[in-house]
């Protein structure tokens, strides 16, 4: 499985201060140092941490594909059909959030969206949909044009924090399994985000579809502790290394 390191919580730090550093162009490279197969970055309508120039640095600067998450607006769409980056990941954005709370809402604006996905496709960009683990927004994405679904794994990752039995993580892990087949029968690539850590992150070995995870808070703050190649090695382990792989039992 593909790991996709988000490093807006660099920037976030850098802003924090008003400062030049920490610089998420250096956190970019030493991830990549540390094996992550792409980069992720989140440019928000209010900019709070990824800022423009961030971007086109990180577009010049790294040697693997970079991930551009963005609301999808007509500013948003331009931006990313200028800058070209390998992929592009719509997600659905509040001001007042600390973080994405959810998929996006494919019941409304679907036609809009279409013609987004379109705009990007053209210019050769890979687009994936930030959904929720719902299979009627799974088969929207794939009739829309969108090559790959990123399944919300918060609600999951909340969840996982109260289960107490094999029995109960097993019930758990089968509504994801299910978006992942789904998913994988309509043609599209699976992959997942949010929430994820070093205490559950070894359950996405549990959907055989699934290609990319895209993991940064967890990851930039364990590398506090032992630096973000490390950080990215041990993190690359959990979602790939047999060793790792929960043993369900007979659950």
């Amino acid at each position: 499985m593909r790991l996709g390191v988000n490093i807006d919580h660099v920037a976030t730090v850098r802003n924090a201060r008003g400062e030049s550093y920490p610089s998420p162009i250096q956190a970019a490279v030493m991830a990549e140092l540390g094996g992550a197969d792409n980069i992720t970055c989140h440019l928000r309508e209010d900019r709070r941490h990824i800022r423009d120039a961030d971007v086109r640095f990180l577009k010049d600067t790294i040697q693997i594909p970079l991930n551009f998450e963005i609301a999808a607006t007509d500013e948003m769409i331009a931006y990313a059909c200028d800058i070209g980056p390998y992929a592009v990941t719509l997600v659905p954005e509040k001001r007042q959030e600390l973080t994405t709370e959810g998929g996006l809402d494919l019941t409304e604006g679907v036609r809009k969206l279409e013609s987004d996905i379109k705009r990007l496709r053209d210019r050769g960009i890979i687009v994936s949909l930030f959904v929720e683990a719902d299979a009627n927004a799974i088969v929207t994405a794939a009739k829309i044009g969108a090559q790959a679904i990123e399944i919300h794994t918060g609600h999951w990752c909340t969840a996982m924090q109260k289960v107490r039995t094999t029995k109960e993580a097993w019930a758990l892990i089968r509504k994801l399994q299910d978006a992942d087949r789904i998913g994988h029968e309509q043609g599209l690539q699976v992959h997942v985000g949010h929430g994820l850590n070093y205490t559950n992150a070894a359950w996405m070995q549990m959907l055989p579809h699934c290609e990319e995870a895209n993991i940064g808070h967890a990851i930039i703050a364990r590398a506090l502790f032992v630096g973000l190649p490390t950080a990215v090695k041990e993190m690359k382990a959990l979602l790939n290394e047999p060793a790792h792989k929960p043993h369900l039992g007979n659950a």
